[in-house]
């Protein structure tokens, strides 16, 4: 097993197989302490957040894979807080797509003079380059062609799958009375095919019960003990 990654909330390593192991962390993202998913750098360290993370990953990569949307997921040790996947190629030098169910977050900064906090959205998908010294800046679709990071069907797929598998884990919480308000997504190739890669977790989504925001640790807790 070969260390290849220091990421901020997993560290990577490359198996003798060719599969990669993820290896979860406690460290969220956030500035001063506080705990915000769209944040470019390790703000706090919650006891047991790897773990969480890994376990609702693991739930939500196991529904998607029983629905036929492709992932890379091979399988989880939730005891050691890592996980295996399949090689994958990203876009560039990476993507995150983001699916908005409601106006919060760095979208109602961007835009506070058009709409209110927690205004419904329609499924909003925006794309950002993943570079934390920029900021991680929005990109557009004739940007993301012209620059040759994907192609104008690629953009279509991304854009479809990222609004289906949002739907997906949307009805999913809200069979638990829990409303998702955002969620980050990341995507690669695998043989050709995109794929879902990374995590799906607490730590890259906004989710509300009774109008109150749910740190990662109680979304773990209601999502898999419900």
């Amino acid at each position: 097993m070969r260390h290849v990654y220091t990421g901020k909330t997993k560290d990577i390593y490359a198996l003798a197989d060719g599969n990669y192991l993820l290896k979860f962390k406690d460290d969220v993202t956030g500035e001063n302490g506080v705990f915000d998913p769209g944040a470019n750098t390790v703000g706090l360290s919650i006891a047991g957040a790897g773990q969480a993370g890994l376990k609702l990953t693991k739930y939500f990569f196991e529904l998607l894979n029983k629905k036929g949307i492709p992932t890379h997921f091979i399988s989880a040790n939730i005891d050691d807080a890592t996980m295996i996947v399949r090689p994958a190629e990203v876009f560039g030098q990476g993507l995150e797509v983001i699916c908005r169910y409601r106006a919060v977050g760095s979208f109602l900064r961007r835009y506070a003079n058009y709409v209110r906090e927690g205004q419904p959205l329609d499924a909003f998908v925006e794309i950002t380059l993943k570079d934390d010294a920029k900021g991680d800046p929005f990109i557009s679709e004739d940007a993301l062609v012209m620059l040759g990071i994907l192609s104008s069907a690629e953009y279509q797929t991304l854009k479809q799958l990222t609004k289906t598998i949002a739907q997906i884990i949307k009805d999913d919480l809200a069979a638990r009375n829990i409303e998702l308000y955002d969620i980050k997504l990341e995507f690669g190739r695998i043989d050709g095919q995109i794929v879902l890669i990374d995590e799906i977790s607490g730590g890259n989504m906004r989710a509300y019960q009774d109008g109150k925001y749910l740190p990662p640790l109680e979304l773990a807790q209601l999502v898999l003990h419900n």
